[in-house]
């Protein structure tokens, strides 16, 4: 079996969930606040991504942080070209500790229309996927965000979504469609069910054997997305945390069968750097630990 096939298998079949470790310019100083790292410790974006890639290596390089709990671990372009205890980052994390690697590929978010953020234009996307390939990333993840239940404007989120998606299966990559719906948003469970709609209208016009997976804000409706759980042209479901606490997003999480995680804030929470090694390692071996329970319930 090839190192693609055996990904593909993890990710399809094995029980866990994925890391999202992809904070990019700029949630990466409320990223290394909430770890304990005021502003005043960097003067330069080079400082600031220096100290993020410690917070991250150390995460990775954990003894709690394998793959026997997690499925895949998501990365910001910086960290795909860094590398973690002198090994390039996607290599260490596939051949060290089994973890899948995924890169994030969007540019952050557009301005507010019609009730979403689509995604930025992605400037030299093709060589970004060409680099991702060669450094032996196994998929990619994009965001948009749906702020209100607008029909059009969900529309057009899905539709920018499975156009970068198909670019990216062409280029040999997984690619992760995540069109977030914020948890805030005054009619949440109506744009869930618009979005649902698109979703598996998008789905099902996927040619045979030409997968993506989901990553969707945890529903107001237990077992929601269940009909995507089982499409064929899905190869996962996963779950974002979206502002919840790790224990209500577990709490929901738990409620949607066949549904992972794939938790950023919520995994790191209760993580600082002023713990000691022991100290870290244990509470991120808690995190861990109840997000898979909720994972593979």
């Amino acid at each position: 079996m090839s190192q693609v096939d055996e990904q593909r298998e993890k990710l399809r079949s094995a029980t866990g969930f994925i890391a999202a470790l992809d904070q990019s310019g700029g949630s990466t100083p409320k990223a290394l606040g909430l770890y304990g790292i005021e502003e005043s410790a960097w003067t330069t974006d080079a400082e600031m991504f220096d100290l993020v890639h410690a917070m991250r290596t150390r995460i990775m390089t954990a003894p709690a942080f394998g793959g026997d709990r997690i499925l895949g671990a998501i990365l910001f372009e910086d960290t795909m070209d860094r590398e973690v205890l002198g090994r390039p980052t996607a290599e260490y994390l596939w051949q060290v500790k089994h973890v899948v690697p995924f890169l994030k590929v969007d540019k952050g978010l557009d301005t507010l229309a019609d009730g979403v953020q689509r995604m930025k234009p992605m400037p030299g996307l093709d060589d970004l996927l060409s680099r991702a390939v060669g450094a032996g990333i196994f998929g990619t993840k994009m965001r948009s965000m749906i702020k209100e239940a607008s029909t059009s404007g969900i529309d057009a989120v899905v539709a920018q979504q499975f156009e970068v998606a198909g670019r990216i299966i062409d280029a040999g990559l997984v690619p992760i469609v995540e069109p977030e719906v914020d948890i805030h948003c005054p009619d949440k469970a109506a744009a869930e069910r618009q979005l649902k709609a698109g979703l598996l209208a998008a789905l099902d016009q996927l040619d045979e054997g030409r997968q993506v997976m989901l990553k969707l804000t945890l529903p107001e409706e237990d077992s929601f997305y269940g009909e995507c759980v089982a499409h064929p042209a899905v190869l996962r479901v996963v779950a974002l945390s979206g502002g919840y606490s790790r224990a209500e997003a577990n709490e929901r999480l738990a409620r949607n069968p066949g549904v992972v995680a794939s938790f950023s804030r919520a995994l790191t929470e209760g993580l600082s750097a002023q713990q000691s090694d022991e100290e870290f390692n244990a509470a991120l071996n808690r995190s861990i630990q109840s997000i898979y329970d909720a994972s593979a319930t």
